[in-house]
């Protein structure tokens, strides 16, 4: 990746204008072969291949070739923010999702409730409970923990099996390593300091977790936490005011309404299922040039190790996809922030699929939009951070560079 700064860049070529651009983002998207293919290449996707006929594909590489990153730097990297400069904890993303309020003396976590039996965590989701019941775990802890030391501890409920917690107290330091495995099958692994400026506050996670395990003994699937993602609030560019957009973001999971507000977008109230997130878009497509719509379950099911569901919910966006279309956008982008393959259970270093269709395009000799057809396209594979340029370039919003 070359050096250089590319939204200083870019804010500089940047012009307003009246076209309108989606971008699709179908979470973890990227997989690898199983039985000879992806869920891309299993699901039946005649509205995404015909749109790939039309368009200019390529593959995409979020951070590092090898790299395997995690949703934040995934989409910061989408948006046009080099993940290696900006490094934003998972924690602050999904607290401003949620909804939650965070100020200079805070810092926020985000939780995963999870199974512990003899010290080895064997499920870091807890089965996926309904959001509804894992509400009430989170109230069970808010009504027993409320101080460690002397910092305040609030908890608040997220979707399925996440929660937030926020501390707040004097001089907390947010250089932590994840209290998290990462892995089912492996023993518990405990928040260290990066600094030794963080000892006190690496000190009180712990503490706060063992206190966690103690309450909720008894809530079966749900007998522990997991804890990451440390954060204060960071200081980014504006999304609007770098790429002269105005600005919109329709996601259903609270992590992508946090990393959208974060840069600036505004974040739309919308319903559960992808059909709802659509009628959304159609709703405000007047009030806004740039939309951000975000699709969680590709991921998840990627995660689950679930082929089935994950092509399931390709063929879902497939079917929306005339709807997304007669809205006539001058640019609309479909790609994922990383590759979630279904046979590792867990995000992956694989480039990401990607096409873009404008009226400029080129157009390759792609039949369909998949791993290996994307990789056949016109575009190559280039870094995802370069994302944000060529959509503005083919939305006619970008002066020229130089004499």
């Amino acid at each position: 990746m070359y050096s250089v700064d590319r939204q200083k860049l870019i804010s500089k070529l940047a012009i307003p204008g009246n076209t309108k651009i989606i971008l699709l983002v179908l979470d973890g998207l990227g997989d690898t072969p199983v039985n000879g293919k992806t869920p891309l290449q299993e699901a039946k996707t005649p509205n995404l291949d015909s749109l790939a006929r039309e368009s200019d594909l390529g593959l995409i590489i979020p951070v590092l070739p090898g790299i395997t990153p995690g949703s934040g730097p995934g989409h910061l990297a989408l948006f046009g923010y080099d993940p290696i400069k900006y490094q934003i904890g998972r924690g602050i993303l999904e607290a401003l999702g949620t909804g939650v309020e965070v100020g200079e003396k805070d810092v926020v976590a985000r939780g995963n409730f999870a199974t512990l039996k003899d010290g080895i965590v064997v499920d870091r989701r807890a089965g996926r409970p309904p959001t509804e019941e894992s509400a009430k775990v989170v109230k069970i802890l808010s009504e027993n923990i409320k101080t460690i030391e002397d910092v305040t501890i609030s908890f608040y409920p997220g979707k399925e099996h996440r929660f937030v917690v926020k501390f707040t107290g004097e001089n907390l330091d947010d250089r932590l390593t994840d209290a998290d495995p990462q892995r089912e099958g492996k023993p518990m692994v405990w928040a260290k300091p990066l600094t030794p400026e963080a000892d006190r506050m690496a000190r009180i996670v712990n503490e706060l977790i063992k206190k966690i395990g103690e309450v909720l003994k008894d809530q079966g699937r749900m007998n522990f936490a997991l804890l990451r993602g440390f954060s204060k609030y960071p200081n980014l560019p504006k999304f609007g005011e770098v790429y002269k957009l105005k600005s919109a973001a329709i996601a259903t999971y609270p992590m992508y309404r946090g990393i959208a507000k974060l840069v600036g977008m505004d974040v739309l109230e919308t319903g559960q299922t992808v059909a709802d997130e659509v009628e959304t878009l159609k709703k405000h497509w007047e009030d806004y040039d740039f939309f951000y719509f975000h699709v969680k379950k590709t991921d998840s099911y990627g995660e689950d190790g679930n082929f089935a569901k994950k092509v399931e919910v390709i063929e879902e966006v497939d079917k929306v996809i005339p709807e997304i279309l007669r809205l006539d956008p001058d640019v609309i982008v479909v790609t994922g922030d990383h590759s979630t393959p279904v046979i590792l259970k867990a995000h992956s270093w694989h480039p990401v699929p990607f096409m873009i269709k404008s009226r400029y395009v080129r157009m390759g000799t792609s039949a369909r939009f998949d791993e290996f057809e994307c990789a056949k396209g016109s575009l190559g594979t280039f870094y995802a951070v370069d994302v944000m340029t060529l959509v503005l370039a083919h939305a006619g919003r970008l002066e020229k560079y130089g004499a």
